[in-house]
């Protein structure tokens, strides 16, 4: 494999150490793409821009509980 991005390898490593299963490996790499994109801890000051990112963040992780929720 080539070299890469730093948030490419966490999403590439979570997915890699998830169980086999399909569904679970895929949300384990979304989550881990959500948390690099739009981290929970840098949601703080609250601007509009932060809300946006709070509820992009929020479906993300929606479609990783129930693609969870598929095995």
């Amino acid at each position: 494999m080539t070299n890469l991005s730093l948030a490419a390898q966490l999403v590439w490593d979570a997915f890699c150490e998830a169980p086999i299963c399909a569904e679970v490996k895929l949300a384990a790499a979304l989550r881990a793409a959500v948390d690099h994109v739009v981290a929970d801890d840098a949601l703080y000051a609250r601007s509009c821009c932060e809300f946006v990112g709070s509820d992009c963040r929020s479906q993300l992780l929606a479609i990783a509980d129930e693609l969870e929720a598929q095995q």
